[in-house]
């Protein structure tokens, strides 16, 4: 079961048994946002709960955050993750990010981004504005530039298990100390300008309402910019 949070015109495409929470928007060739880092509770090790930005066109995607899961990696904590080639000497996906946030108290955090070579068109991977692999556009066969890009999470679970806890494990509520959250979150246009979605161009979709949360809270300028919060305690 996959249990989805997303944001900015996303339209949900999970399986039965996952859940959802986020937002999406549309044509883009670079996504980035400030996402803060946390350890979700898992319940058993076949479970998985992460935080993800990405983009796609029709079938081909390219996803990129953070994740716990256990089956995977052999232990509960918190690693970055996608698929890609690497070029960073001293950066891999798959590292162990520790420590990770605590509710209330220090928030950790790190600036992600999905960005294209203008020439090459190969998809970046960056972190902390520091480009460590990249997928070759020679995988995709209609990922010139994407239709949709999005903020959010998910959560995946054995059908009759209760759902994991996604980012902070608590719901949103516009403190940036409590929630998971992208903050800064802007795209590039193909004329490589940058800008942040509008309200009027998001849809956000959330299949568990009752577990967890999505909100998105425009341009609230200051120190998040615009900005959004998911995540929850999961339950059944």
């Amino acid at each position: 079961m996959i249990n989805l949070l997303l944001f900015v015109l996303f339209l949900a495409t999970g399986n039965a048994g996952h859940r959802v929470h986020g937002i999406q928007r549309t044509l883009k060739e670079d996504l980035d946002g400030q996402n803060s880092i946390y350890n979700p509770k898992v319940h058993t090790t076949d479970q998985i709960s992460a935080s993800r930005l990405w983009v796609e066109n029709a079938d081909n995607k390219i996803e990129f955050g953070w994740h716990v899961a256990p089956k995977l990696y052999g232990n509960d904590g918190t690693y970055t993750y996608a698929s890609w080639t690497v070029v960073h000497q001293d950066f891999h996906l798959g590292s162990l990010v520790n420590p990770t946030s605590i509710y209330g108290g220090v928030i950790m955090e790190f600036s992600i981004a999905i960005s294209q070579d203008p020439v090459t068109k190969n998809w970046w991977l960056n972190i902390d504005n520091e480009g460590f692999g990249y997928f070759p556009a020679t995988l995709f066969s209609n990922l010139g530039s994407a239709n949709k890009v999005g903020w959010g999470g998910y959560s995946i679970t054995p059908p009759g298990t209760t759902s994991p806890q996604t980012g902070s494990g608590y719901f949103p509520d516009d403190d940036f100390e409590h929630s998971c959250y992208f903050r800064y979150m802007s795209f590039q246009d193909s004329a490589r300008q940058d800008f942040g979605p509008k309200t009027d161009m998001v849809d956000k979709t959330n299949d568990k309402s009752n577990c967890y949360g999505v909100d998105f809270y425009g341009d609230q300028k200051g120190e998040v910019g615009i900005s959004m919060q998911f995540g929850g305690p999961g339950g059944n």
